[in-house]
């Protein structure tokens, strides 16, 4: 559906990462493997790394670059939790499983932070996730979150900050309370998702870019995968493609929606002036429908993000589209220059609850919804793990329906966006 390329896309991400950026080879000829995983993505390294490490055979097929799509242009922002929030897991699975995958995201969030040290990497890691309130009226999902973190979820390190105490954590008028969530961090995605590809590739597996799975199909108890110079047998498939699975499973792509999201970097800011916008060097986000989110670079900068389409396409000028809402937040930043601009597709369920599950030997993960730094290593662990024999923590994912969108293949993004119109408004008043 979506164009892919052999390069990244012009991004902070990208430029930080500029010598880092090794080109793979392709996959070609004929080859037997355990497990070929598809997409070089944060599920795919994920799982494939827990394979690797576990003594399994891995190969990884990636269509254009490792990261090339949402895992390395995201908003870099490590929050604890779903798209969908709890409500939506606790009706599906009950209390005690709901908690289970509560359990598993802060376990994510422990491992991210260690993971990069385990394998001799970086990834410019910062603690600290801070929610806040745009409208008086919302203050009280804040509050209520706490509470019931706390008493249902059992996470209590959450705190409250009053709008008198928003300056020594955001240097902006536009919030009304904020909650600081300690376990929540920041941290350049390509990076992170650089530093996986050398260790799954240091642990065995292998990795090949430019080599998009063009079919699948079963042969006896083995899947063969078709690419453009090859064909790969395996006695596993995981398809981790996310918004870019198109027609490799038509049934599957139907239950996920490709939505445009774009972002913005300043150039450097005087290193006094960033620290003051962010005196803790945290990372914020609003409980807006239409949320901004953003934070600081270890040089210096400011990621900004916020708006999304759902017909597929991008602003013309994605920096003149942002540059109102980033002014809005920090008006003391007004004409700053903008060195970077860009974007890419999420993928979106019609309920934003994660759709993990399998048939057979067959594997997916996808439907983060805007939310998957930490539900991508949530979901690996449990993909990986069902792999191996353990199937309990998978079989809490596959509790979760996740119905197709309505309105099929053409009408599915314009009907969503519509009832998106609604939401959009409701914040606007």
């Amino acid at each position: 559906m979506f164009q892919q390329s052999k390069q990244h896309v012009d991004s902070y991400y990208a430029h930080s990462c500029a010598d880092r950026l090794l080109e793979r080879p392709v996959f070609s000829g004929e080859q037997d493997t355990e497990v070929v995983i598809i997409g070089a993505g944060f599920s795919g390294l994920h799982t494939a790394l827990r394979l690797a490490l576990a003594g399994k055979r891995v190969t990884v097929l990636e269509a254009s670059r490792v990261a090339w799509a949402a895992s390395g242009r995201n908003g870099g922002q490590a929050i604890l939790g779903w798209s969908c929030d709890m409500p939506p897991l606790e009706a599906a699975l009950g209390h005690e499983r709901a908690r289970r995958l509560w359990d598993s995201m802060r376990w994510a969030a422990r491992e991210l932070r260690e993971l990069p040290a385990r394998h001799g990497f970086d990834c410019d890691y910062r603690p600290g996730h801070l929610w806040t309130s745009v409208m008086p009226r919302r203050v009280s999902l804040l509050t209520e979150w706490q509470h019931e973190a706390s008493h249902k979820w059992g996470h209590d390190g959450l705190q409250f900050i009053p709008r008198e105490q928003l300056p020594e954590w955001v240097a902006s008028e536009r919030y009304q309370a904020g909650l600081f969530d300690p376990e929540g961090g920041h941290l350049n995605p390509l990076k992170l998702a650089l530093g996986l590809a050398a260790a799954i590739e240091s642990a065995g597996g292998r990795i090949y870019e430019q080599s998009k799975a063009l079919s699948y199909h079963p042969v006896g108890d083995r899947y063969v995968v078709e690419t453009e110079q090859g064909r790969l047998r395996a006695d596993v498939l995981v398809l981790a493609c996310n918004a870019y699975l198109d027609q490799l499973d038509p049934q599957l792509a139907s239950c996920v929606l490709p939505v445009g999201t774009y972002q913005v970097a300043t150039a450097p800011l005087a290193p006094a002036l960033a620290k003051a916008l962010l005196p803790s060097n945290v990372c914020v986000t609003d409980n807006q429908f239409v949320l901004d989110y953003f934070r600081r670079t270890p040089d210096h900068r400011l990621l900004f993000g916020g708006g999304c389409t759902y017909l597929g396409g991008m602003p013309r000028d994605i920096g003149a589209a942002t540059r109102p809402f980033l002014e809005r937040v920090f008006p003391q930043l007004q004409g700053v220059e903008l060195e970077y601009a860009w974007g890419g597709h999420i993928d979106l369920t019609l309920k934003r609850t994660p759709d993990i599950g399998r048939r057979g030997d067959l594997y997916w993960l996808q439907g983060y919804s805007g939310h998957g730094v930490l539900p991508t290593l949530a979901a690996a662990r449990a993909v990986s793990a069902a792999i191996l024999g353990q199937t309990d923590e998978l079989a809490l994912y596959q509790g979760l329906q996740n119905e197709r969108f309505p309105g099929g293949k053409y009408l599915a993004a314009p009907l969503e966006a519509i009832g998106k119109a609604w939401y959009r408004l409701r914040d606007s008043i």
